[in-house]
């Protein structure tokens, strides 16, 4: 008999296991957490080529298709007395979990194992990033202006010719 929980539904056989995926039997699908998800949970599915992550967010359900050569690498990450394996992005909210033990030669050679696999590099404990700032708008009042008198230059006068006034003009005369 299998139990249920309030947040995932039934809990699947082996489910207090640590998180273990094989990098031999892709492609794999599994559920993991996301916080921002409905219901904290989001499907993950992984091939060799690409990255398929499932969530519903406010009702709204989304997939979203990474490739793994978008990835930064398979990281390490230390997780209270155990680590965790992670496929690393650029937004923390793409990285995938890959695996958790507490078992140090385990990890490593999970860790080459999947390197391998996607080719990727094996990243340290990756240094928290700041979120780069706000891209800045081009113009403020593009939208108060036409476009055309942006661009506009003062012109110049089409009447060259100098204007002498109070002056003996001298003419020469053949």
């Amino acid at each position: 008999m299998r139990r249920q929980t309030p947040t995932s539904g039934i809990n699947s056989a082996g489910s207090s296991c640590a998180l273990r995926l094989d990098p031999l039997s892709l492609p794999l699908s599994f559920h993991a957490q996301d916080a921002r998800a409905d219901g904290g949970m989001r499907q993950v599915e992984l091939h060799r080529e690409h990255v398929v992550l499932r969530r519903a967010v406010l009702g709204m359900r989304m997939a979203v298709n990474v490739r793994v050569s978008d990835f930064l690498g398979v990281a390490v990450r230390g997780i209270d007395d155990a680590q965790m394996l992670v496929l690393v992005h650029r937004d923390p909210a793409l990285s995938v979990p890959l695996g958790s033990s507490s078992d140090a030669e385990e990890i490593s050679s999970a860790w080459q194992m999947w390197s391998d696999i996607f080719r990727l590099p094996q990243l340290t404990e990756p240094a928290p990033r700041t979120p780069s700032p706000r891209r800045r708008r081009r113009n403020a009042i593009r939208a108060r202006r036409p476009k055309f008198l942006v661009r506009r230059r003062a012109g110049v006068s089409l009447n060259g010719t100098s204007i002498h006034r109070g002056e003996r003009e001298i003419i020469a005369r053949d």
